[in-house]
C-alpha cells in the first residue's frame, strides 16, 4: 500500500527509482524523498504530517479556477480546465482572450455544455473540474480572464509555440557549419587590460570569418560580482539574465572618448606598466584586473551623468529606453550590485545577500527600498556598465553577421546560479535554499558531486507563469544566434541533494518538459537562435526524443563518440542535428588527452578513489588512443599500422583528428582554440577548487598570432574542406 509519503512525493515530481551509470535500477530512500519535501516546505517528517501535507495539497489543487498558465503548441486546442465549487450555482462564465498584439476576443459559455474532467471534494466543499475549449490565438505569450456569473474569475497566461526550434536557413539547405570555441577571458591581445575582452572577441571574428567560420562559441558570460572579482567561475554566477561587466573593453566605451581625466589617467606611465604586467601573465588577475578597470570605468560613468544624462542627450536616451526595455529583472541585478558593494566594505562577514541583515534579504523590503531611493547614483552606476557590455557584445553579433558568418556568435548557459547572488535574491521563492543541484554517484565521482547551486522549485516556477525561464533564455539569445544549454537534462528532471546530506542521498526531482521546451522553441523562433542541449552523461529517453521532436541539436563530443567495445563512431555514424566538438572545458585538451596529462594532473590531486582505478585509467587510455587512431586510418586520414607503436602528439595528428570531426554528419563542427595550438593545460579540472587554476588559464599566444601561423592554417584549412564532405587527404 502506498504510504502518505510516497503519494506526497509522487505529487511534488520526486522520483523513487532511477538507472545509474552502469544502467542499473537505483531505488531512493524515503528518507531521502522526505528531506527533498521538507527543501521544497512539505513536512513530510512522518506519516501524520505527509497526511496532512496531502490533504492541504488536493485543497490547493481544487480551490484554484484555473491553472496560472497554460502551454500548447500551434496546431493544438486551447482547453482551459476550471475548478467551479458545485454550491456555487454558477450557470454561465464570460471569457475574454487578449492577444500579445493588443488584440481582443471574448465570448460566454454555459457551463452546463462543458464536459467536466473530473470531480473532487474540498474542505467539505464538492468541486467539478470543467474543459472550457477557447479559441486558439497565434504563436506568442497572451492573457485569458474567465469569469463566472457569481463573480470568482482567474487570469491564465496562455503561451503558444512552434513545433520546433528554429533552424539556419543555411543549414537547412545543405551546408555544414564550422566554428571556433574560446574562452573569453582566456584570449590574449596587445591591447586588452589582463583579461580578453569584447573588443578581442570583434577581432577574432574579423580574423575568423574570412577563413570560412561560421560561428565563434564562448563560455558563460553571466554576471560574477563586481564587489568580488575573486568568483570568477562562469558555471556559478551571480546572474544568467545579465552580463559579467569585466569583458567590457574600456577604451572602446564612447564616454572615454570624451572624457580627459581617464584618458590621462590610462595614459600615465605607471598605469600602463600595470597593463602590461597584467597582460603577460599566464593566469588571469581577476583582482588585478578590477581595479584598474573599475577604477576607469567610475571615471567614465561620471562623465556620462555630465555630459549625457543631466543634459539629456541622445546618449541618455538609449540608456534609459534600455533599462526600461529590460525592466524589473535589470533594476533588481544592478540594485544588487550596489547593496553588495555596499555590505561588503563593512567587513569580510558579508559575503552575500544571506550574509546581510534579513530586513535587505527582502527585495521587496522598506529597507532595500530605502537604499534604492538614496542610494539611486550607485546604482545607476551598475546599470550603466549592464548597457556597455550589452552593447559591445550586440556590436560584435552585428559585425559577425556583416563579415558573412551564418550564425556568429554562439553562447552558453549554466545550469543555474550562485546561491548568494543576484539572481536568487531577486527571486527568493523560486530558488530552494534547502537543496543543491548535483549528480549521483558514477565511474568519475562514486560519491556523487555537489555543484552548490540551488535548485528551481518548478511548481513556483509554474506559479510565476514560466516568466523567469523566458526572460532567462530571451535574454542570453540577445546577441547570439546560437545557444548551448548546460545539462539540458535539467528541462527533464535535476539530481537535488538536500542540505545536510550527501550527494549520494539525493533523488531526481522532474520538471515541466514539455512546456519548458516549448518556450525554448517559441523564444528560439523569435530569436532566430538554434539550439544545442548539451547532453552529456546519463540522459533519459524522455529528454533525448524530447530533444529530437523539438528540434533541440545535440552535444557530440568525439571522444566520447565510442561504440560498446571501444571503437570510436566513423564520421558518417554522428547524427546530423548536432554540435560536435573533440573535447570540453571540462574535459582535458586533445594533447592533453593524447599525452595522458589529464590523468597524471588527476593523480598529482589525489582524485583517484584506488591505486587500481588510477592503473585502469592509464591502461584505457592507451586503448583509446590506438582506437583513435584506427579510426583515423578507416577515414584514409592517417598512415599507422596495429604493430607500430602510437606516434606523438603533433601539429599533423591534431589536423587528422580535426579533419575526422569536420568530416562528421553534424551540421556544426567547433575547434577549440587550445587545440590549434596544441595546449596541455585544461580550463577546468572539475572536482577542484583552488588545487588548479580552473577559468584562470590564459591562451598561450595573442589571438592574431595563432591564426598567422602556417600549422593552424592548414588544420583549419582541412577542417573547411572537410567541412564540406572532401577528405583533406584525397
Amino acid at each position: 500500500m502506498t504510504s502518505a509519503l510516497e503519494r506526497l512525493a509522487e505529487l511534488h515530481g520526486v522520483a523513487d527509482t532511477y538507472r545509474d551509470w552502469r544502467d542499473q535500477p537505483r531505488e531512493v530512500s524515503l528518507e531521502s524523498r522526505a528531506a527533498i519535501l521538507a527543501a521544497l516546505g512539505v513536512d513530510a517528517s512522518d506519516e501524520q504530517a505527509a497526511q496532512r501535507a496531502l490533504d492541504q495539497h488536493e485543497t490547493m489543487r481544487w480551490t484554484r479556477m484555473a491553472p496560472p498558465v497554460i502551454v500548447i503548441r500551434i496546431g493544438e486546442p486551447l482547453v482551459a480546465p476550471l475548478a467551479v465549487p458545485d454550491d456555487l450555482n454558477a450557470q454561465a462564465l464570460s471569457w475574454r482572450l487578449v492577444h500579445e498584439d493588443g488584440a481582443e476576443r471574448a465570448g460566454v459559455a454555459q457551463l452546463a455544455s462543458l464536459s467536466v474532467i473530473e470531480t473532487g471534494q474540498a474542505d467539505a466543499r464538492a468541486f467539478s473540474r470543467l474543459a472550457l475549449e477557447l479559441p486558439a490565438p497565434s504563436e506568442g505569450y497572451h492573457t485569458a480572464t474567465i469569469t463566472l456569473d457569481s463573480g470568482l474569475s482567474a487570469d491564465v497566461r496562455i503561451i503558444v509555440a512552434p513545433q520546433r526550434c528554429f533552424e539556419p536557413p543555411a543549414i537547412a539547405a545543405g551546408k555544414r557549419m564550422w566554428g571556433l570555441a574560446v574562452q573569453l577571458y582566456a584570449l590574449r591581445s596587445r591591447r586588452n587590460w589582463g583579461m580578453g575582452d569584447f573588443r578581442d572577441l570583434r577581432e577574432l571574428v574579423e580574423l575568423a570569418a574570412p577563413l570560412g567560420c561560421d560561428l565563434v562559441g564562448v563560455n558563460p558570460l553571466h554576471a560574477l560580482m563586481p564587489a568580488d572579482p575573486t568568483q570568477i567561475s562562469p558555471y556559478s554566477p551571480s546572474s544568467r539574465l545579465f552580463l559579467n561587466v569585466l569583458y567590457i573593453c574600456v577604451e572602446e566605451v564612447a564616454d572615454f572618448a570624451e572624457c580627459r581625466p581617464a584618458q590621462h589617467r590610462v595614459a600615465e606611465p605607471h598605469f600602463q606598466a600595470l597593463l602590461r604586467e597584467l597582460r603577460a601573465t599566464r593566469h588571469v588577475d581577476y583582482v588585478r584586473v578590477a581595479g584598474a578597470k573599475f577604477e576607469i570605468l567610475q571615471m567614465l560613468y561620471e562623465s556620462f551623468r555630465r555630459n549625457h544624462l543631466e543634459p539629456g542627450s541622445a546618449r541618455a536616451a538609449a540608456f534609459r529606453n534600455y533599462v526600461e526595455a529590460q525592466g524589473d529583472p535589470l533594476r533588481l541585478h544592478a540594485l544588487y550590485d550596489a547593496l553588495d558593494a555596499h555590505w561588503r566594505l563593512q567587513g569580510p562577514q558579508y559575503w552575500g545577500w544571506p550574509s546581510w541583515p534579513e530586513e535587505y534579504r527582502d527585495p521587496t523590503s522598506l529597507a532595500v527600498n530605502r537604499f534604492a531611493r538614496e542610494r539611486a547614483h550607485s546604482v545607476d552606476y551598475f546599470l550603466y556598465l549592464q548597457w556597455l557590455a550589452d552593447t559591445q557584445l550586440c556590436e560584435t553579433q552585428r559585425a559577425a553577421l556583416e563579415l558573412g558568418m551564418q550564425i556568429g556568435l554562439y553562447g552558453d548557459v549554466a545550469v543555474g546560479a550562485s546561491p548568494a547572488g543576484s539572481e536568487t535574491w531577486s527571486n527568493r521563492y523560486l530558488y530552494v535554499q534547502g537543496a543543491s543541484i548535483g549528480a549521483p554517484p558514477d565511474a568519475l565521482a562514486l560519491k556523487g558531486q555537489d555543484w552548490g547551486v540551488p535548485p528551481q522549485d518548478p511548481q513556483e516556477l509554474r506559479n510565476q507563469q514560466y516568466r523567469p525561464f523566458t526572460t532567462l533564455i530571451g535574454n542570453n539569445m540577445r546577441a547570439v544566434e546560437a545557444l548551448r544549454l548546460d545539462h539540458v537534462m535539467a528541462l527533464y528532471r535535476l539530481w537535488w541533494v538536500p542540505r545536510g546530506k550527501q550527494s549520494k542521498d539525493g533523488a531526481y526531482l522532474h520538471y515541466p518538459l514539455d512546456d519548458l521546451i516549448s518556450i525554448l522553441a517559441l523564444e528560439s523562433h523569435r530569436r532566430r537562435c538554434i539550439v544545442i542541449g548539451e547532453d552529456l552523461g546519463t540522459v533519459p529517453q524522455q529528454m533525448t526524443h524530447a530533444m529530437e521532436r523539438h528540434g533541440l541539436y545535440h552535444y557530440k563530443v568525439l571522444l566520447f563518440e565510442q561504440t560498446a567495445d571501444g571503437q570510436f563512431k566513423p564520421p558518417s555514424a554522428y547524427v546530423s542535428r548536432a554540435l560536435a566538438v573533440v573535447t570540453t572545458h571540462d574535459l582535458p585538451t586533445l594533447r592533453g588527452w593524447w599525452e595522458e596529462h589529464d590523468l597524471h594532473l588527476r593523480d598529482e590531486l589525489d582524485l583517484y578513489p584506488t591505486a587500481d582505478y588510477k592503473a585502469h585509467a592509464h591502461e584505457m587510455r592507451q586503448r583509446e588512443r590506438r582506437e583513435l587512431l584506427n579510426a583515423l586510418v578507416a577515414a584514409g586520414l592517417w598512415r599507422w599500422a596495429p604493430h607500430e607503436p602510437t606516434p606523438p602528439y603533433s601539429a599533423a595528428l591534431s589536423r587528422a583528428v580535426h579533419a575526422f570531426l569536420g568530416l562528421s554528419n553534424a551540421n556544426i563542427a567547433l575547434v577549440q582554440i587550445e587545440d590549434l595550438i596544441g595546449m596541455v593545460d585544461p580550463v577546468n579540472v572539475p572536482g577542484t577548487h583552488e588545487e588548479h587554476a580552473n577559468w584562470r588559464r590564459k591562451v598561450e599566444s595573442e589571438t592574431s598570432e595563432i591564426l598567422a601561423r602556417q600549422d593552424v592554417r592548414d588544420i583549419l584549412g582541412a577542417f573547411n574542406l572537410a567541412r564540406t564532405g572532401v577528405n583533406p587527404n584525397a
